[in-house]
């Protein structure tokens, strides 16, 4: 069981855990990667891009993170015997609809920093930003909110992938190059076995509240396989990245991440505790980080040494 006993935290305390910033790299590692793109294809660095897109990006999933607080307490997923860590509307420590309240409050301020964005990129920006944000409400919200059903999986590699660093190397280039698509893909994967796992987590509670998600129609071993799939297709994608060339032949660094995602895989499978799982949705969410910076270094040192 995961509630918590005792006196009301802080509001510092409560407010930190009701955003999970342990969660919110899955956010900036495609904000980086996006301005890596960027940088590659447009030949040059635009600061300004990556730090809005990084608050507009960090503000809808700390949003979608409120929301999802409040809506699986309400619509009773979320209860004593919540094997993930308890959530801080299911403790009482915040009512859903103060934390309904704040997760609007976040998806303002992501709209709010990406007026500037819009200012860059032009209109096509505004139809990409509201899809984002609606994404990000519909996870948890609405008649039929994504995290219910068996399509959350393929939402998260869309829009924590392809759309994400698609968005940040258009509003660099103007255009989405083949290599924003690829990267999009090798940040996109990990991101959506993260949330495979968590679902693998939760089966059991997800099951009885109603849930279909994939971790439940797949069945536990199916979805722990399905995890070291999503975690393997990553050197394939990185392979076709190489494929076009300098720089992006540095990208291959990124397959050194494999050294952390073949034990990852193997320890997802043979989890036994909520505990367990817990360890494996942080590591892998530091797997999609440090792919992402090892491309980053990879095809910085490719390009750096070029023009030298």
């Amino acid at each position: 069981m995961s509630a918590v006993s005792g006196a009301r935290p802080s509001r510092l305390t409560v407010g930190w855990r009701a955003i999970r910033p342990h969660t919110l790299p899955l956010s900036l590692s495609p904000v980086l990667a996006g301005s890596l793109v960027g940088w590659v294809e447009g030949g040059m660095l635009r600061p300004d891009i990556t730090l809005a897109a990084a608050v507009s990006a960090a503000c809808m999933q700390i949003g979608a993170n409120l929301q999802n607080d409040a809506a699986d307490t309400l619509n009773g997923t979320d209860g004593p015997a919540r094997p993930g860590p308890a959530r801080v509307t299911q403790l009482g420590w915040v009512s859903a609809e103060a934390m309904q309240r704040a997760a609007w409050l976040a998806f303002a301020l992501a709209v709010l920093a990406g007026v500037y964005l819009v200012t860059v990129g032009g209109w096509p920006l505004v139809l990409l930003g509201l899809l984002a944000v609606v994404a990000a409400w519909a996870y948890s919200g609405g008649p039929r909110p994504i995290s219910r059903g068996p399509f959350g999986e393929l939402v998260v590699l869309v829009f924590f992938g392809l759309v994400a660093v698609g968005g940040v190397a258009w509003l660099y280039t103007g255009a989405l190059p083949a290599s924003a698509l690829l990267v999009g893909l090798v940040i996109g994967l990990p991101a959506a076995a993260v949330l495979t796992i968590n679902n693998l987590r939760d089966h059991a509670s997800d099951h009885r509240a109603g849930r279909r998600t994939l971790a439940i129609l797949l069945g536990p071993a199916a979805a722990a396989r399905s995890i070291r799939m999503l975690l393997l297709a990553v050197a394939p994608a990185l392979l076709a990245l190489a494929l076009l060339g300098r720089p992006w032949v540095g990208a291959l660094l990124g397959l050194a991440a494999l050294a952390v995602a073949v034990p990852l895989g193997h320890r997802v499978a043979t989890a036994t505790s909520a505990a367990d799982y817990n360890r494996s949705l942080k590591q892998t969410t530091a797997l999609q980080l440090m792919l992402t910076l090892l491309m980053i270094v990879g095809v910085a040192s490719v390009q750096l040494l070029a023009t030298h």
